[in-house]
Order: C-alpha cells, then sequence, then structure tokens
C-alpha cells in the first residue's frame, strides 16, 4: 500500500515523560508514543522513567524509543529493560548499525541539510535503509532531535514517486492549526508531533494533543 493509499493517517505522541501526558496522548486516540533517550534532548528519560511509563501504556499503542548515535549498549539495554515496540534512530547512524539489533526500526532524515539537499538525494540516502518499517522526515537544524520547523514539502518529491518507498513519517513543525493542511499536501503514512503540542519543553498540554488528533483525523 501506498502512502497516499492509506485511508487512516496514524498519529505519534513523541518525546513523553510525564505519566499525566501518557495518559492524555492514549485517552486522545494516539497509535504511539515516543520516548526520547538522547541526553542532549530536555525531553530525555531515565531507564527509570521510561520503564514506569512503558508499564502503563496499553494494548494496542506502540512504544518508539529514539535515539541519536547512541551506542549499541544503551540501545540493548532500552531493549532489555524497556521493550519498545520500534526504536528510532535520529542520527547519523549507519544502515548496518540500525539493522544490527534484528529489531523494527525507523530512520529519521532531517531533510534541507548537507547531503539532503534536493529530492533526489532525500531518495539516495533513503534507499540505503530500505529494510527500515518507516522513513521518518524533520527539516534541518544544526542540533540532533526534533527541529520543531516545517520542511520543505519538494524535498520528499522523489520519496513520494518511489515504488519501493517505505511508510513516509511526517514531523518538522506540525502543530494542531497546520497538521490538516500539510496531511492534505503530502499524504504521508503517519504524523509524529512533539513541541507542537507542549506548553513547555517536555512539557505536554492535553488540550493540545486532543486538538491535533481531531485534526489529523478531520483530514
Amino acid at each position: 500500500m501506498s502512502n497516499r493509499d492509506c485511508p487512516h493517517v496514524r498519529i505519534k505522541i513523541c518525546g513523553i515523560t510525564r505519566m499525566p501526558d501518557l495518559d492524555a496522548a492514549v485517552a486522545a486516540g494516539a497509535d504511539a508514543v515516543g520516548m526520547v533517550f538522547y541526553p542532549g534532548s530536555s525531553r530525555a528519560v531515565t531507564l527509570a522513567q521510561a520503564r514506569e511509563l512503558r508499564r502503563a501504556v496499553p494494548a494496542f499503542v506502540n512504544v518508539v524509543a529514539l535515539f541519536v548515535n547512541a551506542s549499541a549498549q544503551e540501545v540493548r539495554a532500552v531493549l532489555d529493560e524497556v521493550g519498545p515496540d520500534l526504536l528510532q534512530f535520529h542520527g547519523d547512524e549507519s544502515p548496518d548499525y540500525c539493522r544490527g539489533f534484528a529489531h523494527r526500526y525507523m530512520r529519521a532524515f532531517r531533510v534541507g541539510g548537507p547531503g539532503l539537499a534536493s529530492s533526489g538525494q532525500v531518495l539516495e540516502a533513503c534507499r540505503q535503509y530500505h529494510d527500515a518499517s518507516a522513513w521518518l522526515f524533520d527539516s534541518y537544524s544544526a542540533g540532533y532531535g526534533g527541529s520543531g520547523l516545517a520542511l520543505d514539502a519538494a524535498l520528499l518529491d522523489c520519496v513520494r514517486n518511489e515504488p519501493e518507498s517505505r511508510p513516509l513519517v511526517l514531523a518538522g513543525g506540525l502543530r494542531p492549526e497546520n497538521v490538516r493542511e500539510r496531511i492534505q499536501s503530502i499524504h504521508p503514512y503517519a504524523v509524529d508531533v512533539s513541541s507542537g503540542v507542549e506548553d513547555s519543553p517536555g512539557i505536554k498540554s492535553a488540550e493540545k494533543i486532543n486538538a491535533f488528533i481531531q485534526a489529523v483525523r478531520a483530514s
């Protein structure tokens, strides 16, 4: 099934750090929640925090563990102690590294930056991760993790037209006010939001989560 043919856009609420925010995401109907294991992020969680949150996630809601250039030992510790459903690699991880854990993974691309400045370059980079469960696209920023900035949709043209494309996950600058328009323009398989549903870094807003999910469902 192509991204365009997918009748139901999946929703991931990323950067979950607190139980009330997890409860709000689940109650609003999120398909997945993300936990960040990158010390440089204001949304980073410890293994102890992640284990507690993981135990509270109900059936049929996926848990995604986000890493940025982590050591293999760090990733395996999260796999063993938290048991995420999906790994998300958001740094400079090689294809061999990503597939070395024998676990489903999603590869993130910060489009618009070095080596990803054209639609063709983006597709060539994506093809190296042909076994990924999804390709996630965020806009480029100097730091790692989510940028909070909207990406140039034209940079995804080749990926969207690629017959062997993996499911496309749209991130970067999404908010309740603009997500419907972005979905109608790009036709992603899923959307991934963090700062767009927050009151402050790492502190989610139940009202914004609800508004975001309602906007996606209405698209």
